[in-house]
């Protein structure tokens, strides 16, 4: 029988090719977007990973229980042998030093007397080693105003805010004033390379970009950085391996009373972004549902409309002899059949839109001329799990439930009414 009634959909396309259409559309918009919010969110994850925590951080006991205030005299020391340690452990796992400190940037006229000064928050990070990722990472090459990365030793990037507040410009001398991590005063001299966007107004207000051989340098941290971030080799955070990372990591050095022993912590064990993840999983739960309600009711409608367009065909099944029962259970493995065709293509659809975002994406940087160091030039999404079956709630169901309701009406038929029908 479900041979026959697939040969049926297959060869009468006024019957079929236009609510299979409608529910495949419907089906790959659903998909698209559970994706697409998916990737909104991971986002926003994705951002505090790549500026504040990594996947999985790494810092000094002490450090981690103080660390709103920058402390570097608790910063990790001898952290290349500890990189080399990490990287055998984990080798999918990229580990980048950072350093974090603050002072003040003073800017001298032609005599040397101050011009302009201002507090500045200073981000060391690998910018001269080949290998490293972190330009890319922290996206520095989109976000430059003007001038370029720095490329030696003496040069540094600032908020192009706080240039345009100190009157700086691009090959000025400016002189950092602060104290090295054993207490004693620090003065350097920098040359500005070049001014970014970052995209908040706390970092735009007095921000700078270093190399971390330039930090180490100043603050007399020879062979130490403040923290340790770990990205995994995927590029997306993974919860289940970034607990199962820490806990081993952590477990190694348990033993030692140091203050000074280092700890890892995971994305969620920072920032609360724990709880910032749980409440985005629960909204993206709630606008998917709302989602598949939306295109539940149309899909609904789709079978209701088309069930009661073929009143006339049920007409002439029953006035042939069909009972009213067959013609109800056919119509809804009818309904079944088609959901199920456009469900199938909906999904398939959806999954290749979802991949594209998320492989490649669409670069909104055209629309962006003031790009940032923080928000995104490209809009991705995320493949996830659900996306294979959640297109088959509407598709399926909601059109074998329009069928349902609108195949109510076979039984209301009466025989006797039937010729008068034929005949108009």
């Amino acid at each position: 029988m479900i041979q026959f009634i697939l040969k049926g959909i297959l060869r009468d396309k006024n019957r079929s090719l236009l609510p299979v259409i409608i529910v495949a559309l419907g089906v790959t918009l659903t998909v698209f977007l559970s994706g697409y919010l998916a990737g909104v969110f991971q986002d926003i994850i994705h951002q505090n990973a790549r500026f504040e925590t990594g996947h999985v951080k790494i810092m000094s006991r002490s450090y981690a229980d103080n660390k709103e205030q920058l402390p570097i005299d608790l910063a990790l020391l001898d952290v290349d042998q500890l990189q080399e340690s990490l990287e055998k452990s984990y080798p999918k796992v990229e580990w980048v030093k950072r350093i974090k400190f603050g002072g003040l940037l003073d800017l001298a006229d032609e005599q040397g007397n101050t011009k302009g000064q201002g507090p500045a928050s200073v981000m060391a990070v690998s910018l001269f080693s080949k290998e490293s990722q972190e330009a890319e990472r922290l996206n520095i090459k989109q976000a430059l105003v003007s001038g370029e990365i720095p490329s030696k030793n003496g040069e540094v990037l600032i908020a192009h805010d706080f240039s345009e507040k100190l009157d700086i410009e691009i090959g000025d001398e400016i002189t950092y004033v602060g104290s090295t991590m054993y207490g004693s005063m620090a003065f350097q001299n920098f040359i500005v390379s070049g001014t970014v966007h970052f995209g908040t107004a706390g970092f735009d207000r007095g921000a700078v970009v270093m190399d971390i051989s330039d930090a180490q340098t100043l603050l007399d941290m020879d062979n130490g950085a403040t923290e340790i971030l770990g990205y995994f080799e995927s590029g997306q955070y993974e919860s289940e391996k970034a607990f199962e990372i820490t806990n081993e990591f952590n477990q190694k050095h348990a033993a030692s009373e140091d203050e000074f022993a280092p700890e890892m912590f995971s994305l969620e064990q920072q920032n609360n972004l724990g709880d910032m993840l749980a409440y985005s999983n629960y909204m993206s739960q709630i606008i998917v549902i709302v989602l598949i309600f939306a295109m539940s009711v149309v899909l609904w409608n789709t079978g209701l409309l088309g069930g009661l367009r073929r009143y006339k065909e049920y007409g002439i099944r029953l006035a042939l002899g069909e009972s009213k029962g067959s013609i109800y259970r056919k119509s809804i493995i009818e309904a079944i059949l088609i959901g199920g065709m456009g469900s199938i293509i909906g999904t398939i659809l959806g999954l290749l839109a979802t991949y594209y975002m998320q492989e490649i994406g669409v670069d909104i940087s055209d629309l962006m001329p003031q790009s940032s160091m923080m928000i995104p030039s490209t809009l991705r999404a995320k493949m996830i799990p659900s996306q294979f079956y959640i297109g088959f709630i509407p598709g399926v169901f909601a059109m074998v439930l329009g069928n349902m309701l609108s195949g109510l009406g076979i039984y209301k038929r009466q025989t006797a009414h039937l010729f008068k029908e034929l005949e108009v």
